[in-house]
C-alpha cells in the first residue's frame, strides 16, 4: 500500500492539471482592447468612415449571432470576418457584442 500512495497521489495531480478551466467572462477593459482589431474596418468607437458596416449601438444579441455565424463559416463570402472570428473564443465574440451594442449608435459621413 505504501509503494501505491506515490502513484495514486501523481495520477490525482495529473487530472488536477488536466482538467477542463470554466473559461472567464472577459471584463470591459479586455472587450475594449478585442475592439481594437476591428477599428480598421469598422472605424473608431464602430462608427465606419466607409464602405464596411457601422457596428456601435447595434443590439448585443444581433451582434453575438452574427459574429458567431461568421465565426462557424456559416456566411458565404465574408472570408476575412470568418478568419478572424475563428481566433476568439464564444465569451470574448459576446464580449465584443455586449462592447459595442453599449456604444451610442453613430451615423457616418
Amino acid at each position: 500500500m505504501k509503494q501505491l500512495a506515490p502513484a495514486l497521489g501523481a495520477a490525482a495531480l495529473l487530472m488536477a492539471a488536466t482538467a477542463p478551466v470554466a473559461a472567464e467572462t472577459p471584463s470591459a477593459a479586455d472587450a475594449a482592447m478585442l475592439a481594437g482589431g476591428c477599428m480598421s474596418c469598422h472605424g473608431p468607437q464602430g462608427a465606419s468612415p466607409g464602405a464596411m458596416p457601422s457596428i456601435a449601438g447595434r443590439p448585443e444579441q444581433e451582434l453575438a449571432t452574427l459574429l458567431l455565424a461568421f465565426r462557424a463559416g456559416e456566411i458565404p463570402g465574408t472570408t476575412v470576418m470568418t478568419r478572424l472570428m475563428k481566433g476568439f473564443a464564444p465569451e470574448e465574440i459576446a464580449a465584443l457584442a455586449r462592447y459595442y451594442a453599449a456604444l451610442p449608435a453613430r451615423s457616418t459621413p
